[in-house]
């Protein structure tokens, strides 16, 4: 092998590795990293006790969605969202062709929650956000399964 394929093959592997991870709160309930810390008492961290933007446990969630100052964002489909959803929780479907779209036209100076069903999505959706410049995004680890699990109340 050459020196040039070696070369090649190193940064499409690195490129794939780095894709990968961008996906971030994966099915299997792994820890994504936080999209951005703050320490500034006044903004919505406060609300949970100081937590850092990026994954949050479902009962920090259920706190969070209660602050009127933060936009809840479903990432499902419009049949999931009906099966039950948070409390006021808007819907931006992952799977529409103008899901980023729609993303990047919300205020990069909000504070969002997403959630999907798992974490899969949500997590992409914030890796997607992050990409745009948002800071202030939490993602509930493990979806409206943990949610459920944790004995927490939806709506629908």
């Amino acid at each position: 092998m050459s020196r040039r394929s070696i070369a090649l093959t190193a940064v499409i592997t690195a490129t794939a590795v780095a894709g990968l991870a961008a996906c971030g709160g994966d099915d299997d309930g792994g820890e994504a990293a936080p999209i951005a810390e703050t320490g500034d008492p006044s903004d919505a961290t406060a609300v949970a006790g100081a937590v850092p933007y990026g994954p949050v446990d479902p009962v920090t969630a259920a706190t969070l969605a209660e602050n009127d100052s933060i936009t809840v964002i479903d990432v499902r489909t419009p049949e999931e969202y009906a099966e039950g959803h948070l409390a006021g929780a808007t819907l931006l479907d992952f799977y529409e062709p103008t899901f980023a779209e729609q993303l990047a036209e919300l205020e990069r100076d909000g504070t969002y929650l997403l959630y999907c069903r798992s974490g899969n999505r949500s997590g992409q959706a914030a890796s997607i956000m992050a990409d745009l410049g948002f800071e202030q995004v939490y993602d509930l680890q493990g979806g409206v399964v943990a949610y459920g699990s944790a004995g927490l109340p939806l709506d629908g």
